[in-house]
């Protein structure tokens, strides 16, 4: 009878392990399936489909209501699908929660934005979450600064490259300069009437230099910031100080190399060297030229114009007088067929310096021979 008893518990215990067995195998394959069932559930989510299948009102058959604003200006929120795909992030593949991080659930969350700018600057952020370096140089910028003062108007990321739209970005094209002037548009009328501006326009020049080449790209700069306008000679020295560049257009590279060489430009180049952060007292390129409205000397609107010369010299020489821009050679060498005078002179000092030196050094050497002869004659005689 007992070894009945114990027959019986031996197997009540045995089923128990074996329950429990199955137990502790089982339970992680049933976790695996419960965990594979909630990630395919997040990666529908995570599909673009997912959310233009509502947002694509093309697509989708539907048209989403656009959310009005406390300002009462209107939130579109549809996004056509073609229009995404087309552009990089869309090429790329890119799910739209890389950028609207703070949709996971629907119904969404209600927007807190005030009104159309408010919401475009409180989403830009999002670019930062692939372009950090880029993100970060534009705090340095003006606009950043702008924006970091309080100016919710000062460009961010969204302005320029465009939000479910944007497309590669490009050097040199028009594109550029009408992307600044959505908000820089008188600017953008004085330049597209500059020499440089009417090239790009009617001729489609490529060489030419665009908004971006001047005040960068991410960190753009301006004559708000110290030192922009001390500086501001390289920007130009970039183009007319390269030769290749200048030969394709006939235009003489000796225009940057004067410029340092006359006493304007030494000055400039001693602060630049001395005094980095303090404004210069001489003028530099863009103070003659004109700055976004720069014409061809022969242009009569020019600053530069001969007619219109001593007027820009009187900016800084109030005292000058009629015959005063005539003692400027401008931008070029002195030669025979110009300036004769300027030219026998400087021919002179060439001639004449290496003389003089030559002729001293020739009699340093002589008189130190001489010296050495009489001294072994004195030791000779000795």
């Amino acid at each position: 009878m007992k070894s009945g008893w114990r027959l019986a518990w031996l197997c009540l215990a045995g089923a128990a392990l074996f329950g429990a067995f199955l137990t502790v195998e089982t339970s992680p394959v049933r976790a695996q399936e419960t965990t594979q069932e909630t990630n395919q559930e997040q990666d529908i989510r995570f599909d673009n489909g997912y959310c233009l299948g509502c947002h694509d009102g093309e697509t989708a058959g539907i048209s989403l209501s656009n959310i009005e604003l406390p300002s009462g200006e209107i939130l579109d929120i549809n996004v056509h699908r073609d229009t995404y795909e087309s552009s990089v992030h869309g090429q790329l593949e890119m799910s739209c929660v890389l950028c609207h991080t703070d949709i996971s659930e629907f119904p969404h969350d209600p927007i807190e934005a005030e009104d159309l700018r408010d919401f475009a600057v409180s989403n830009y952020t999002a670019c930062a979450t692939c372009h950090d370096s880029q993100y970060s140089a534009t705090h340095d910028s003006v606009h950043g600064a702008a924006l970091l003062a309080g100016n919710n108007e000062a460009a961010v990321c969204t302005d320029c490259h465009g939000a479910h739209d944007v497309q590669e970005a490009t050097t040199r094209a028009p594109a550029i300069q009408r992307t600044c002037e959505n908000c820089h548009f008188e600017i953008y009328t004085a330049y597209q009437d500059s020499v440089h501006g009417a090239d790009l326009f009617l001729a489609g020049n490529p060489d030419v230099p665009t908004c971006t080449d001047c005040h960068g790209v991410h960190d753009v700069e301006g004559p708000a910031v110290a030192g922009f306008h001390l500086f501001s000679p390289q920007i130009c020295a970039d183009c007319h100080d390269d030769q290749e560049l200048m030969d394709k257009y006939g235009i003489s590279t000796d225009v940057f190399d004067t410029y340092v060489a006359d006493f304007h430009g030494s000055t400039v180049v001693i602060f630049e060297e001395l005094f980095p952060d303090q404004e210069t007292n001489k003028p530099v390129c863009i103070d003659c030229h004109g700055v976004h409205n720069i014409a061809s000397a022969d242009n009569p609107n020019s600053q530069t114009f001969r007619a219109n010369l001593l007027g820009t010299c009187q900016r800084c020489h109030p005292e000058a007088t009629t015959n005063f821009p005539t003692s400027w050679l401008s931008h070029y060498q002195p030669t025979r067929e110009n300036t004769p005078l300027v030219y026998y002179v400087n021919l002179f000092y060439r001639i004449l310096i290496p003389l003089v030196i030559g002729a001293m050094l020739l009699w340093v050497i002589v008189d130190i021979f001489r010296k050495l002869a009489a001294r072994r004659k004195e030791v000779a005689s000795a």
